[in-house]
């Protein structure tokens, strides 16, 4: 549900919206992009949250340049690479895995909820700001 305060006049014009929304930066590339504002637009569906956040990390990964093999590998290969820390490696694999659960509809793993979906969008981010965001902003601030 979502609830929104506007001025009546010409043109209706909102000033605040709950839950507020969130955009993804232009940096990050198209598909990326769209799996992780998707993410972003359902966490009142933590499952369906948590695969999208999971497939935008897959296609941040084949954006720079790892095609081959699984998501497992390309989070391996990453690191391995010096692409991201170890830390960013382990929390991409809990990314992983808590998506694997909810794809493989695992009876043994709890439903994911708003936190946990959250969690996983907030990796997302993080990953989107280190491998695109930053890069494109010096970039454009060593052009000016």
């Amino acid at each position: 549900m979502t609830a929104a305060v506007f001025h009546p006049g010409k043109e209706y014009h909102i000033t605040e919206m709950w839950p507020s929304s969130q955009d993804v930066d232009e940096a990050v590339p198209l598909r990326a992009r769209q799996f992780l504002q998707q993410a972003l637009n359902c966490l009142q569906a933590p499952a369906g949250a948590v695969l999208l956040a999971a497939s935008s990390v897959d296609a941040m990964l084949k954006e720079i340049g790892l095609t081959e093999g699984t998501l497992n590998k390309r989070i391996l290969e990453a690191h391995k690479q010096n692409l991201i820390t170890a830390e960013m490696a382990a929390w991409a694999h809990e990314v992983r895995l808590d998506a694997n659960d909810q794809r493989h509809a695992d009876e043994e793993a709890d439903m994911p909820d708003e936190a946990d979906a959250r969690r996983s969008i907030d990796f997302v981010l993080a990953l989107a700001q280190f491998l695109f965001v930053l890069p494109s902003r010096v970039a454009d601030g060593r052009r000016k």
